[in-house]
């Protein structure tokens, strides 16, 4: 028998055998393909303007699902995290979802200087969890720190800073609530990753509870923020190219 179909055969019985992270990792792959699909799909159906936004929810959930498929084989052979292959991932995804911010209010002002900033923010805060995740334990707190640095300013961009007021100005109702509930994604959705950060070893959660559930926690919350950041752009673009055709 060769080693790919020992592996196979290895994969599938964990997720016979109910291993609730294999199974994540399955379910993640599914899912954020067949809302790849849907988003690309749907582009032909809301205005010219908000295409652009559609298209950025399918390559989100179209690169979380390739890199998906190739943590779920890595998992299901080694049984370990694939921590380099989910840090590519959220280097190029969580980058493409702060330009969602800046698509969707856009049409309503938005400047480039708002978008470089949330990029920026981004990009420090996974460049140094990925370093702090991958350093040891003497330096894991110290890198943590820097990480949230950029994980705060992007919650301040979302409540207070340019994305914020500018949604205010835009007197959309669709804007509004998507802001809303994008809020929610920030504050309570993203929180997972820094709180996974903090229970690994050596820092200020250590032991909380086993660092081996940490992909079934992040699983879930990648599934759920990428997903649930598509489907409120794509609910903005309809409601504002369903008010266009009125107008």
């Amino acid at each position: 028998m060769n080693y790919t179909l020992m592996a196979d055969l290895v994969g599938l019985d964990k997720i016979i055998n109910s291993d609730p992270v294999a199974i994540t990792f399955f379910i993640g792959y599914m899912a954020m393909f067949a809302s790849a699909v849907f988003f690309f799909v749907e582009r032909g159906s809301v205005e010219g303007k908000w295409k652009l936004s559609l298209l950025v929810s399918g390559l989100i959930t179209g690169i979380a699902a390739v890199h998906y498929y190739y943590m779920r084989d890595f998992y299901l052979q080694t049984g370990t995290s694939p921590t380099a292959f989910r840090y590519v991932d959220w280097t190029l995804t969580v980058p493409l979802m702060c330009v969602e911010f800046y698509l969707l209010t856009k049409p309503f002002g938005a400047k480039g200087t708002t978008l470089f900033k949330l990029i920026v923010a981004s990009l420090v805060m996974l460049v140094t969890g990925y370093i702090g995740e991958t350093s040891g334990i003497d330096n894991n707190i110290m890198w943590g720190v820097l990480s949230t640095v950029g994980y705060l300013y992007i919650v301040y961009e979302v409540f207070a800073g340019d994305v914020a007021k500018l949604a205010k100005d835009s007197n959309s109702p669709a804007l509004g609530r998507a802001m809303f509930l994008l809020k929610i994604f920030i504050t309570l959705g993203w929180s997972i990753y820094p709180i996974g950060y903090m229970v690994l070893p050596g820092n200020l959660l250590s032991g909380a509870f086993e660092v081996s559930s940490i992909d079934l926690f992040y699983n879930l919350a990648d599934a759920i923020n990428k997903i649930g950041f598509g489907l409120v752009i794509y609910s903005v673009a309809v409601a504002e190219t369903a008010k266009a055709k009125l107008a």
